[in-house]
């Protein structure tokens, strides 16, 4: 005999309130809650050194560098997820009544793994792009030096512009801040890598 596992679905309240307790963070998917692989060495060293290059050059400017653990609601879709690296300008546009949930990331930076690269390609850049400050996304490969960005111009099209190599400079138009390939790799041991997620 065959069982079938009924999928629970959850309210939003529910998300959140399972949120604030969980000890592990989890996205929200249209009433499906969904854990968040975790990471590795590597994947935190590159999402470390980006973070550190952007906060830096960021300083004095209305901009902020927010990293991981904040949660990013994307209304059209309800989707609640945990953007690897957001750059806010002005102030945050958060959710109303929260605290822990924004609305309005100009840029998005995301560093992949075997697992989530697809996803952040494809459906996560697309809802995304429904957010109307957001203007740039930066997918950083955890695996060689390897960059690929898709930037927003004045007539609303987005354009892609990849990165390859140690020597490389990369851009984050969105916020006129430059890093080299070797800074955002920087401690980044690519034979680490072979056997990881």
């Amino acid at each position: 005999m065959l069982v079938q596992n009924q999928q629970k679905f959850y309210s939003l309240d529910e998300y959140r309130e399972l949120e604030e307790t969980a000890e592990f963070i989890n996205e929200y998917r249209n009433g499906e809650i969904v854990p968040i692989a975790g990471s590795t060495i590597n994947r935190s060293q590159i999402k470390g050194n980006i973070c550190a290059g952007l906060h830096t050059a960021l300083r004095g400017k209305d901009a902020e560098v927010f990293i991981s653990g904040l949660r990013l609601w994307i209304p059209r879709y309800r989707r609640g997820t945990y953007p690897d690296i957001m750059i806010i300008e002005g102030k945050p546009a958060l959710t109303e009544g929260r605290n822990d949930e924004i609305l309005n990331p100009v840029l998005i930076v995301e560093v992949l793994s075997k697992y989530s690269e697809d996803v952040n390609r494809d459906d996560k850049f697309r809802f995304y792009r429904s957010i109307p400050e957001f203007r740039e996304y930066v997918l950083v490969s955890q695996y060689e030096f390897l960059v690929a960005q898709y930037i927003k111009n004045e007539s609303n099209e987005w354009l892609f512009r990849e990165y390859e190599g140690e020597s490389a400079i990369v851009s984050f138009d969105s916020v006129e801040v430059q890093m080299s390939a070797s800074d955002i790799y920087e401690l980044v041991v690519f034979e680490m890598l072979q056997n990881s997620q």
